[in-house]
């Protein structure tokens, strides 16, 4: 048996070229005589790293001149604080408005809190995250300083597949997104969004890095109590490394762009041909969910996500299966283990299953999925 197919929400499935590539770079960068972690952050060598990983981000996205590219630390979750830190003093109120689709954008929202006034504009928890707000129905502030969504709920698995037009909604603020989980898979539309951040553990590379992606008018407002290292105008002056940046998962990060620079299908390339593979995969394992009368996906198919497919098994009296202690869980979570399908149980504030399918999980791990999804269903 070749390696598992790993489900994972994140840290995710690498790119086994980049894996292969970074195996045999371990010892020896390039001729330098020395490991990529070993390395200097102010040498040349990690500089002509650091130099090429934004280069190939910014072709990969299309990412306009006026916005800045910072190589983070903190994952998702701290810049769920250093956002506002940088962003909520930009006018006197100091209130943040939030889109709450899922258990990422609610985080985002409790965290800000401590920053100035937090105002939900909208929320879909009253449906369980199943589906997303018409942007006509926001209830947007007049003097927010920001509008924060997360694009893609990687737990409850809605994704927003067109980002709103904030102008079009009578909103002056910018559009701050959470793209964490769906990064590199679908292009961005830059002229709706002022800053795009994300941990680089699903789509990218290892955890402990993450992505800033920020309009150039929106750096010099971080608050007074902000950490140097954590204000996006320092960071943006001194090219991401204020201080040591995270070098190794840089580096990794470098491989999985020009990994993604490389992939075709058709006549489409990199980030376009990834998202055709991308729908290509997630209407695979959809299909045959919604065939199915043991399995179920309660999110609207409007808007459900491309990454994350979370789904139950039915008990005995057609309700879904939440419990992860229910026999019948248990027992496909075991089969599904010995078949080389990995990382299937679904988040534990929700239960069921969740199948992410990153960039780099391949169409034959998704037909292995549904293959022993129609093989329990025969044995249920």
């Amino acid at each position: 048996m070749g390696r598992p197919y790993n489900f994972s929400a994140g840290p995710a499935t690498m790119p086994e070229a980049v894996l292969q590539q970074a195996a045999a770079e371990m010892l020896d960068w390039h001729g330098s005589g020395m490991s990529v972690m070993e390395m200097s952050h102010r040498g040349a060598a990690f500089g002509e790293i650091l130099e090429r990983a934004e280069h190939d981000l910014r072709t990969l996205l299309a990412i306009p001149p006026h916005f800045r590219v910072l190589f983070s630390q903190g994952g998702a979750l701290a810049h769920n604080a250093i956002v506002p830190l940088n962003l909520v003093g930009r006018r006197p109120a100091r209130v943040m408005d939030f889109v709450v689709t899922g258990a990422w954008s609610q985080k985002s929202a409790q965290e800000a809190g401590r920053y100035g006034q937090t105002h939900v504009a909208a929320s879909t928890a009253d449906c369980g995250f199943t589906t997303l707000p018409d942007p006509a129905s926001w209830r947007l502030s007049a003097d927010a300083s920001y509008v924060h969504l997360c694009s893609n709920e990687t737990i409850h698995g809605v994704e927003f597949h067109t980002l709103p037009d904030l102008a079009a909604l009578g909103s002056d603020a910018p559009l701050v997104i959470d793209f964490s989980s769906h990064v590199l898979s679908r292009p961005v539309d830059w002229t709706r969004v002022g800053l795009a951040f994300g941990g680089a553990q699903k789509n990218v590379g290892p955890a402990g890095l993450t992505l800033v992606v920020v309009r150039e008018d929106l750096l010099g407002h971080a608050l007074p109590i902000c950490p140097s290292v954590f204000d996006y105008r320092t960071l943006a002056q001194a090219h991401s490394m204020a201080n040591t940046p995270p070098t190794y998962a840089i580096y990794i990060a470098g491989l999985v762009f020009q990994w993604a620079l490389a992939q075709r299908e058709g006549e489409l390339s990199g980030v376009a041909a990834l998202q055709a593979r991308n729908i290509v995969k997630a209407q695979r394992l959809y299909d045959a969910i919604d065939r199915s009368s043991l399995y179920v996906n309660e999110v609207d198919p409007a808007c459900r996500s491309r990454m994350n497919v979370p789904f139950f098994l039915r008990g005995d009296d057609g309700q879904p299966l939440r419990d992860p202690a229910h026999p019948r869980n248990v027992a496909f979570l075991r089969g599904a283990q010995e078949r080389g399908l990995l990382q299937l149980k679904g988040h534990k504030s929700v239960g069921g299953m969740r199948a992410s399918l990153y960039n780099a999980m391949p169409m034959a791990g998704v037909e292995a999925l549904v293959d022993y999804l129609r093989d329990f269903e025969r044995q249920a």
